[in-house]
């Protein structure tokens, strides 16, 4: 039996042992099922396509109650848009700490509602309470549902040989967001001034939901986009991996085809992670038809949105194949984030 990691999202091996098969009631509305590496349920309700995302709500108040709120609103948003569908309806439970506030509860709601306002999304049930042994940053959970046609979403198993893959943003968007906004004065003393104001942004761009909705426009399925994928634990190499496995695919990745935005290496040389292996909430993982991949990138261009054609997927017999510095070796999921153990040392460090 595979063990559990000591931290982050267990591994495929636990998943396909221990929860895969145990699945409750069949169902044959069911489009879209659990499946690892893949970020949405999609079920078939009154002709309608429906999807169902559902994640932690992650609050840290050291980033501000206001940017705290903002981003857990985009964490929910960015795995239910990898569907294509777009969200409408959230169902949310905040289980918060008894050492919050009832001002500090109403600027994260209020923060929540117009960010769900601006992006169309409707709250329609939930949970609110304080309670003992409930801690920062998992305060809760919640539901993203989306809801379109039965041919508007995409799944990985819509995928195929010679599809090209795009990745946006690059490594380590969400590693580098929050050290540069937990660690100004650091970053600043390091770096200098001017490195410390261009990094402060990076926090606004962890979310995938512009990225995604902006790459479906162009088309999906047989003319343009056929799968995405956010990012989140294990970075790039872990993001790759999982949708290629999803896939029952191959991949053939080129490296130093990837963008990657300013600051984002000097800040994670510092702290000592490798960009590609570290969380990256923020940048999307997309498979396209070969002949829509330059539209699909020059859709995101015109949006202010970098991003680059990296590879291609392959038949399964090929494996997982990373190409750095002309050389060809294995693509190896990183199974262990390295942000989590750099982060909490930092705080141990340079919050004593």
């Amino acid at each position: 039996m595979s063990e559990i990691p000591e931290i982050g999202k267990i591994s495929p091996e636990i998943f396909n042992e221990l929860i895969f098969p145990r699945l409750g009631a069949k169902s044959d509305n069911i489009l879209v099922g659990p499946q690892h590496g893949v970020d949405v349920g999609i079920v078939e309700i009154g002709g309608k396509a429906v999807s169902f995302t559902s994640d932690p709500v992650f609050i840290v108040p050291e980033y501000g109650w206001e940017r705290a709120a903002w981003f857990a609103i985009h964490i929910l948003t960015s795995d239910a848009v990898t569907c294509g569908l777009k969200p409408k309806l959230l169902s949310i439970d905040l289980n918060l700490p008894m050492e919050m506030t009832k001002e500090q509860l109403e600027i994260m709601w209020d923060t929540m509602h117009r960010e769900c306002q601006r992006l169309g999304i409707s709250v329609i049930c939930g949970h609110t309470a304080r309670y003992e042994n409930c801690h920062y940053p998992m305060v809760g959970g919640a539901t993203i549902v989306g809801i379109g046609e039965t041919n508007e979403y995409v799944t990985p198993r819509m995928m195929r040989a010679g599809d090209k893959i795009i990745i946006t943003k690059g490594p380590a968007i969400e590693a580098t967001g929050i050290f540069a906004t937990m660690f100004p004065r650091l970053i600043e003393e390091q770096f200098g001034h001017d490195f410390s104001q261009r990094a402060q942004p990076i926090f606004y761009k962890m979310s995938v939901v512009e990225d995604a909705m902006t790459a479906v426009g162009v088309g999906i399925r047989e003319n343009g986009v056929t799968a995405m994928h956010d990012a989140t634990e294990c970075g790039v190499w872990g993001g790759l991996y999982e949708l290629a496995q999803a896939a029952g695919l191959g991949v053939r990745v080129e490296k130093e085809q990837i963008v990657v935005e300013d600051c984002i290496a000097e800040i994670c040389s510092y702290f000592g992670i490798d960009p590609y292996a570290s969380i990256s909430e923020g940048t999307l993982i997309i498979a396209c038809r070969r002949h829509k991949a330059r539209e699909v990138v020059e859709a995101l261009s015109q949006k202010g949105i970098n991003s680059s054609i990296v590879g291609e997927l392959t038949e399964p017999g090929k494996g997982m194949v990373l190409v750095e510095g002309g050389r060809e070796k294995k693509l190896e999921h990183p199974i262990v984030d390295p942000f989590w153990q750099a982060f909490y040392n930092a705080l141990k460090k340079y919050s004593s």
